[in-house]
């Protein structure tokens, strides 16, 4: 079963529910080509920015095998990076979607954030230039468990955030998430600190698509969709773009009635 159980709009956001994970990632995948091929009629270049996340994993997997993308024509960005966790550690973002997607697609160019960086400061400025000369045709994201974008958490999302990449401390939720995703086995292993793009430069994109399975997301969602639009579910702000589409399967929309 592919099919979607029910859509419906929440304010300007589109919603569709999935019956699994699976179902939900094809769907996705297939919305975010037909996107892509679209603008690639248009466009001599395709700038995209990823998720690199568990949830991710349907959707990613989908994306890299659809035909008919023009990838040498596509330059690639990622949403966040962990400080000082090197570059070929199976958590490290960059190294996520190297191997889920970008050495199987082979885009024209992939702009990673160095979370090794010896000045953090001086390669967010970096990133932040490239991003100035880049701006999103399509965001790819995820919903942590605490409502965050990007590593956008409650505690550091600002909607008129001045930057547009920045480091953060890690809300504690956030840390534990990476555990419940069983990507590091404990607390204590997930770094404190991330480079991320923030909330404005993720809003800037031309299309958003938001892939968010699993029951640990659910109340983050209904945050998300019922919630007054703030900071304290960063994800609400989705609620305000005009080409956004929020992808769940049923689990994560079960407390959505």
């Amino acid at each position: 079963m592919n099919e979607e159980i029910r859509s419906f709009v929440v304010d300007k956001l589109k919603v569709m529910v999935f019956p699994d994970r699976e179902s939900l990632g094809k769907a996705a995948g297939r919305n975010v080509t037909a996107k892509m091929i679209d603008l690639l009629k248009k466009k001599k270049e395709l700038f995209m920015v990823f998720a690199s996340a568990p949830s991710q994993d349907e959707f990613l997997a989908e994306l890299s095998q659809r035909p008919g993308i023009d990838w040498e024509r596509v330059v690639a960005f990622h949403l966040d990076e962990y400080v000082d966790l090197p570059s070929e550690a199976p958590q490290n973002f960059g190294y996520f979607l190297r191997i889920r997607l970008f050495d199987k697609v082979h885009p024209g160019k992939v702009y990673y954030i160095n979370g090794m960086a010896e000045d953090l400061e001086v390669e967010c400025k970096r990133y932040s230039s490239l991003l100035k000369d880049h701006p999103f045709d399509i965001a790819c994201v995820g919903i942590g468990e605490n409502g965050h974008l990007a590593f956008n958490d409650p505690p550091v999302a600002d909607f008129d955030d001045p930057l547009s990449v920045k480091v953060v401390e890690l809300d504690p939720i956030s840390r534990e998430q990476q555990v419940h995703d069983k990507t590091f086995p404990d607390i204590e292993d997930v770094p404190r600190k991330a480079i991320t793009l923030t909330i404005p430069t993720v809003f800037s994109a031309g299309f958003i698509y938001c892939m968010v399975p699993a029951s640990t997301k659910a109340e983050a969602v209904k945050k998300t969709l019922k919630e007054p639009i703030s900071t304290s579910c960063p994800a609400t702000i989705l609620r305000r773009h005009k080409n956004a589409v929020l992808f769940l399967d049923k689990d994560s929309a079960k407390l959505i009635r």
